[in-house]
Parts: C-alpha cells; structure tokens; sequence
C-alpha cells in the first residue's frame, strides 16, 4: 500500500462552537459540511484547509484530557503552510491568539512558530 496522500485529520474538542468559531473565524478554514449526529448527541464539522486539505471537527460528551507533556507519545503537533509568517501571527495576535516567539528550523532554515487551539492542540505555522 501506498497512499498517495493525507485525506483528513481528526480533531476531538471539548467546547464545539468554541473550537468552531476558532478553526473557521480565526484560522479562515472554509465550512464543507456541519453534521449533527443525533444518536450521538454530537457534530461532525468537515473544514477545508487549502485546496484539497481537509480537518475533521468532533464534539463527545466528556471526551478525556489530551495528555499534557512536551514529549507525549502520540500526535505531536499540527502544523499548517503560510507564505508570509510575519504577517500571520499579527493576525492571529490581532484576533487575541498567543504565539510563541518565531524560531528557525535548524534543517531546513525555515521560521515557524507554535500556538494553541481552544483544546491547547499544538499548532505550527511554517513559513514555506
């Protein structure tokens, strides 16, 4: 088997408009499809990233704490592609958004920066 790409990534948030208003008003992803699963009690937001990107918005009831160390096994982080990283964290500090101070990749000599979502999700954005 070879994939020939991510199709989608799946997040579980704990407060549903809160992390909707984040993902769509905040970062700009575009809504594809909003899905209230009754038997559930819970949506299913389906957001555009880019051209073909595509995250996966959840909500459960009392879904459990995401483990909350530097190293945890697992999922380390998010990262997404601007052009301009300058100016994409002055919008996201304009929209009350903390950043971490802008780094360099030492690999690859490209700067990026970390912030959180409401759910304290590490984020990257990564200047290309």
């Amino acid at each position: 088997m070879k994939p020939s790409r991510i199709h989608h990534v799946a997040i579980i948030c704990s407060d549903y408009e809160k992390s909707k208003d984040f993902y769509v008003n905040i970062l700009g992803f575009t809504i594809i499809e909003e899905t209230f699963r009754s038997a559930r009690n819970s949506y299913k937001l389906d957001l555009r990233v880019g051209q073909q990107d595509q995250i996966e918005l959840f909500s459960f009831n009392n879904p459990p704490q995401r483990p909350n160390r530097p190293e945890a096994c697992g999922l380390r982080h998010l990262a997404f592609e601007v052009e301009n990283l300058d100016k994409s964290v002055t919008e996201l500090q304009s929209k009350g958004v903390e950043t971490e101070p802008i780094r360099t990749d030492e690999i690859t000599g490209k700067r990026f920066t970390f912030f959180k979502d409401p759910d304290n999700l590490p984020l990257e954005i990564y200047e290309y």
